[in-house]
């Protein structure tokens, strides 16, 4: 009771003037090796987050062998030279602690949340697997097998699964953002040993890689600890491979008319190309999103799914490193067509660009978005992921602190010229999906 009452509060206070959220403070140093640390210091419990954000995504995978960035999201847990297999699972879960990893588009993250008296363990994990993971056929082989899987349970089984597959796909024409990160099962099973252990080579090293440190640490004893076990892995003398593949402008609306198996519904969605995460028009692409879709008052669900037009809506910011992709869609309600929502949704987007949204509804979003990220900002691993995703995509630490400020002081009139700039005036991709036994 006691945090959703700080909550009605916090959102009560937003609707009168800005409130000042206190910024995440942290500490910045780099490594001989290359590798950057950064610790957020906070004792307030006795737990830690440790994270290693590897810049390499699925943007970095080889031409015809995507999903290598995935595999190694599976790979990263089998043994090194001084772990068995699994190993990480029983030092950190055996302990009362949780350890996951997530593949992006532009980076691949590993992390772990332990009572801060194992924090020396973890790190020593993590500079044995940065260090010396054991890439061999086995591991290869039966981590190969768990992505096909997932791809299968992911892609292939829900019925709008390949849907949301194929929008990157759609979208981009040349950048790597094209091919979907979750990989597909012939450009796996095409995989060799020999390509796997290049890739490894390739990006995962210490000059590739961001440590977070966040949570219940002694400053002077985490610099030693992470001197001893990470600062020791060598640098590869092999320089960077860069990803530079420009996108080419987008000059007309291109159609698109996709399928999957067993799909009861059918389905529309718009794409468009948008800036990266760091242009100054990130933010009001965020808050778009959320007065389109988030929340049982927004737009698209009040006029489509309210309507009984639509079953779901959906939309997405999609920022990134290099360039964007905002979305839009919905799947339709029984007994009725794509072009009904795409008529209600262009109706939608013109309105946002040509009419000034009301003051309620444009605080209401950013209440909505404020109140998740001070949801976020609870846990030590909220912050390291906020701050992670300042560093590795925006390439801007402090973005971490300077993104709330400019949702907070955003105007009506900033959300207007970015929805006349982008959605507006940009060129849609339009996807219609049905079931395969509609393709003509």
């Amino acid at each position: 009771m006691r945090r959703l009452t700080l909550l009605f509060l916090f959102v009560a206070a937003t609707s009168r003037a800005a409130t000042s959220i206190p910024p995440i403070e942290y500490r910045h140093r780099t490594l001989p090796n290359g590798l950057e640390v950064y610790a957020i210091q906070d004792r307030s419990t006795p737990t830690v987050a440790i994270q290693v954000w590897y810049r390499v995504g699925s943007k970095d995978d080889p031409e015809h062998r995507s999903g290598f960035a995935h595999l190694f999201e599976h790979m990263m847990f089998k043994s090194t030279k001084n772990m068995p297999s699994e190993m990480m699972d029983r030092i950190t879960e055996d302990v009362g602690g949780a350890n996951n990893a997530t593949t992006l588009d532009d980076a691949t993250v590993y992390y772990e949340v332990v009572p801060s008296n194992y924090l020396e363990t973890l790190l020593w994990a993590e500079g044995e697997r940065m260090g010396s993971l054991d890439v061999n056929e086995a591991n290869f082989k039966s981590e190969r097998d768990v992505v096909k899987e997932e791809y299968r349970y992911r892609v292939l089984a829900p019925p709008y699964g390949m849907l949301f597959n194929v929008l990157p796909a759609d979208t981009f024409v040349k950048h790597p953002y094209r091919r979907p990160g979750i990989g597909n099962i012939e450009e796996l099973d095409a995989a060799t040993l020999d390509d796997v252990r290049s890739f490894h080579a390739t990006y995962y090293r210490p000059d590739d890689a961001i440590l977070i440190v966040a949570g219940d640490f002694d400053s002077q004893q985490l610099d030693g600890w992470v001197d001893r076990y990470l600062g020791a892995v060598p640098k590869p003398s092999t320089p960077m491979p860069d990803v530079n593949v420009p996108e080419p402008p987008r000059t007309e609306e291109k159609r698109v008319a996709e399928h999957g198996a067993n799909v009861p519904l059918p389905a529309v969605a718009f794409t468009w190309l948008t800036p990266a995460a760091s242009n100054e028009d990130a933010v009001p692409l965020t808050v778009i999103n959320t007065l389109l879709t988030e929340g049982d008052s927004s737009r698209l669900e009040q006029k489509l799914v309210r309507g009984e037009i639509a079953a779901e809506v959906f939309s997405q910011a999609d920022l990134r490193e290099d360039l964007g992709m905002f979305a839009v869609g919905a799947i339709m309600a029984s007994g009725h067509q794509p072009v009904e929502a795409e008529k209600i949704i262009r109706e939608q987007i013109a309105s946002l660009a040509s009419q000034p949204i009301p003051a309620a509804e444009l605080q209401k979003a950013k209440n909505l978005m404020l109140t998740s990220e001070l949801r976020e900002r609870e846990t030590s691993e909220g912050k390291a992921f906020d701050l992670g995703e300042a560093i590795a995509i925006d390439h801007d630490a402090n973005a971490v602190n300077t993104s709330l400020t400019r949702l907070q002081s955003l105007t009506a009139e900033d959300v207007q010229r970015v929805a006349k700039k982008y959605l507006v005036d940009g060129k849609p991709v339009v996807i219609t999906y049905t079931d395969q036994g509609e393709k003509k």
